[in-house]
């Protein structure tokens, strides 16, 4: 084995790199955040290194601090106790000192006055890059909402004064001419015609003055759609008309660009789930937008679950000039919930129409229903209705019901002069309302108020009567086990209460924690009413196939806890 000699080895020794140092960050709290995220400390290995180092620290920390209005920072590498410290004093934080704001161009008084007023960034503020172009490009996107689709930024200054502590700002807008929509240009259609995009514009026509939301809300009226996959809604002032007077003003009519990309007309969707109120369930559904090459949209499926076995098939037509949406279908519904079993046909026609931030569903429905509650005779009932339903929702984040209101009214009836075996008249009402408590807390509260008015119960479908119990009506209690006693089984009745509050902690994004109390009841008379009660604790997961809700209860009335659990899986 070769040997190495004495001086041999420690030249060895003295050619391998020292072990490398790795810097600590001390600067104040206000700071510390900021450097620690976006500073690349790295690892510092020699003397040489550490000046590169502290040089490198004092250009990337002046950038950091700059963005948040330090401009005159100190910052110090120095060695204590054996550590490397990166030692950084951010100095004062400059001020917003004199803010100039002008709008060249002609543009009336009340707009100028609006735009003004609004600006963000004020004299006497902390002056942060962040808040320097949120202010910015503010002030352009007011411009450009209402008139003035082609304003720009002509000018914008920033002068930092670091010894006074001082920035002045100034801004140059530029409204340019006024906007009016033109005549819209369509692109991207294949299957569709033209036509079927004109049924979902409600809200740009042609001569009316130019509105950003109004672009908006085609565009998402179109999106809502099942015949597009993606949609684009501009004005397009490449080619701007000539200026042309309206209302005693010159004004530029511009075209519309539409350009939109076709869904597949074809959808087989397969999915299961399991819930505790009915059980496992496989379900397999078939769609199409373009039934017979007409626009209709067909969705008919089969869902069968434990408990309820459901077959349907329902057919839209493209909305009229109204916004009215017409649609006929037919269902086939085999159940045996609590004991009662259930085989019913039915078949349709509907009318749905928005109304502002109302949805108006109007219906004829002829339903053929036999009952076989366990222990009692089995009955068969009929009934051809009306029905009405109106919707109202409002939610300040759209689609997130842990903030918003949604009032629901129904309204429906028979009678036995028109092929139903009961006359009678259904009312329904559902109220929820979430309201937020801070960033991770919010209340969850709901209640149905539910009266069927009529001779007897007797002749009456179940989907006129009530019954009630389980998740999302009264936890503690088995689905629809609250109601009339027939035999074994539960029915339903004439009368129907129940009303929920919840409270909601968020621990993380994606996991809350609950807790709630529930109530009600489902009778044939209010002399017989009386509320059954629960309550509990449940966990919440915002999962990524939906939302999902475990909660154990305790039922009062029949002294159990029981666990509820929905969760739905789209293959």
């Amino acid at each position: 084995m070769k040997m190495y000699k004495p001086f041999a080895m420690a030249a060895l020794l003295l050619a391998l790199p020292a072990s490398a140092t790795v810097p600590q960050l001390q600067a104040p709290a206000e700071v510390r955040e900021l450097l620690s995220s976006y500073l690349d400390l790295g690892d510092v290995a020699d003397a040489p290194a550490q000046a590169a180092f502290e040089r490198r620290m004092q250009r990337e920390v002046a950038k950091l601090l700059a963005t948040e209005g330090y401009f005159s920072p100190a910052v110090v590498v120095r060695e204590h106790d054996g550590e490397l410290l990166v030692d950084v004093q951010p100095g004062p934080r400059s001020m917003v000192g004199k803010v100039e704001l002008e709008i060249v161009g002609e543009i009336e008084p009340a707009r100028r006055e609006a735009l003004l007023s609004g600006w963000k960034l004020n004299s006497g503020q902390p002056f942060r890059q962040a808040d320097w172009d949120d202010a910015k490009q503010s002030l352009l996107a007011d411009l450009l909402a209402v008139d003035y689709a082609g304003g720009r930024l002509q000018d914008s200054l920033a002068e930092v004064d670091p010894e006074a502590c001082r920035v002045d700002l100034r801004v140059v807008v530029e409204p340019g001419p006024r906007y009016s929509f033109g005549e819209l240009q369509i692109s991207g259609l294949k299957r569709y015609s033209p036509e079927l995009v004109q049924r979902f514009n409600r809200s740009v026509a042609v001569g009316a003055n130019y509105r950003e939301d109004k672009l908006l809300a085609f565009q998402t009226a179109l999106q809502d759609t099942p015949y597009f996959g993606s949609v684009t809604v501009s004005l397009d002032r490449g080619e701007d008309g000539e200026a042309s007077p309206l209302d005693g003003e010159a004004r530029v009519t511009a075209p519309v660009r539409v350009h939109v990309r076709e869904r597949a007309p074809y959808q087989v969707s397969l999915g299961a789930g399991y819930s505790t109120n009915t059980g496992a369930r496989v379900e397999a559904s078939y769609r199409s937008s373009d039934l017979f090459g007409r626009a209709w949209e067909l969705s008919t499926g089969l869902r069968l679950e434990e408990l309820r076995q459901t077959a349907y098939a329902d057919v839209f037509f493209p909305p009229d000039e109204r916004r009215r949406r017409d649609g006929v279908g037919m269902a086939i519904q085999s159940s045996d919930i609590e004991n009662l079993a259930l085989e019913s046909v039915s078949v349709g026609a509907t009318r749905t129409q928005q109304r502002g931030s109302v949805e108006q569903r109007l219906g004829v429905n002829w339903l053929q229903e036999k009952q076989t509650p366990k222990g009692a005779p089995t009955t068969t009932n009929q009934a051809l209705t009306a029905q009405a339903g109106w919707t109202w929702r409002h939610a300040p984040v759209a689609h997130d019901p842990a903030q918003g209101i949604a009032l629901q009214l129904q309204l429906g009836g028979g009678s036995k002069q028109l092929f139903s075996d009961q006359d009678f008249l259904r009312t329904y009402a559902r109220y929820s309302q979430g309201v937020a408590l801070g960033a991770s807390d919010g209340l969850l509260f709901r209640g149905e108020l539910g009266v069927t008015f009529a001779p007897s119960r007797q002749g009456i479908p179940q989907d006129f009567l009530f019954r009630t119990g389980g998740s999302n009506s009264v936890r503690g209690y088995a689905y629809q086990s609250l109601g009339v006693a027939e035999g074994s089984a539960t029915v339903g009745g004439r009368y129907l209460m129940t009303m929920s509050a919840e409270y909601t902690h968020w621990i993380t994004p994606s996991w809350g924690a609950a807790a709630f109390v529930d109530a009600g009841d489902a009778q044939d008379s209010r002399d017989a009413f009386e509320l059954a009660v629960g309550y509990g604790l449940g966990a919440r997961w915002k999962s990524p196939v939906g939302p999902l809700g475990l909660d154990l209860a305790y039922g009062e009335r029949e002294g159990k806890v029981r666990f509820d659990f929905s969760l739905a899986i789209p293959f």
